[in-house]
């Protein structure tokens, strides 16, 4: 299947190891990967804080690119960024082409677990890691995607893992885009209560399938000087170790 990668903004900037990471699962999987520079930003962050205007400029920008491939699917390493797509036709009047063309790509848009369960079929990707680790459910991947047993089966193939299911694993880190920003105290207070349960589980890897939430939650465990680290599935999924 030729498949188009979107690599997200966090991943691009801060954590690109988790876009290469992607394209090694994808091709291991049988997929050809196209990879278009021109992609910038799927608009999410201005959608969410109430500039729609703003967005749609971003969003045009990202159909042009998606809208006029031959890729027969859009991947996607973030649960957030799939679901922006999933959300961009609301920014177009029924009656505006923009509207379809947001529909047309949005149906051919998967994030990368999902789209690796669910259409192509595959849970093992022959990954090899040894450690004890549990799995953080992603606002946008969970409650709006809908997508909770797919990262679990391709973690249950893994060789090598201890998988602990979290007490806390739905609980959201108090990311949120810019909620963090604007409510600094709010989203740190949220985030201790979720490590705190998860210290008690004993685990050493925190695993999920979105940068943002990695982030936050990585940055709270080096202040709290925790030896728990934090990895994209894209990134767990990739290693043979």
């Amino acid at each position: 299947m030729r498949v188009a990668l979107f690599v997200t903004c966090l991943v691009d900037q801060l954590w690109p190891s988790v876009g290469t990471a992607t394209v090694r699962v994808l091709e291991r999987a049988g997929c050809e990967v196209l990879f278009d520079e021109r992609q910038t930003c799927c608009g999410q962050p201005a959608f969410n804080s109430g500039y729609r205007d703003e967005a749609r400029t971003v969003a045009r920008a990202f159909l042009e690119v998606y809208g006029r491939d031959d890729a027969e699917a859009l991947v996607l390493p973030s649960g957030s960024c799939a679901a922006m797509v999933h959300h961009m036709a609301e920014l177009f009047d029924e009656s505006d082409p923009w509207h379809a063309r947001a529909k047309a790509v949005a149906a051919r848009t998967h994030e990368l677990g999902a789209f690796l369960v669910n259409v192509l079929g595959v849970d093992d990707v022959g990954a090899t890691f040894a450690g004890r680790v549990t799995w953080h459910d992603a606002c946008h991947g969970l409650r709006d995607l809908g997508i909770r047993e797919e990262p679990r089966r391709l973690l249950a193939k893994v060789r090598g893992i201890e998988f602990v299911e979290a007490s806390s694993a739905e609980s959201c880190c108090g990311f949120g885009g810019t909620f963090s920003v604007k409510y600094p105290a709010i989203s740190v207070a949220m985030l201790d209560q979720k490590l705190q349960a998860l210290e008690l589980d004993e685990v050493d890897t925190i695993v999920s399938g979105d940068v943002s939430c990695l982030m936050q939650i990585g940055g709270r465990l080096a202040r709290r000087k925790s030896p728990i680290r934090t990895l994209h599935l894209a990134e767990l999924l990739a290693s043979e170790r």
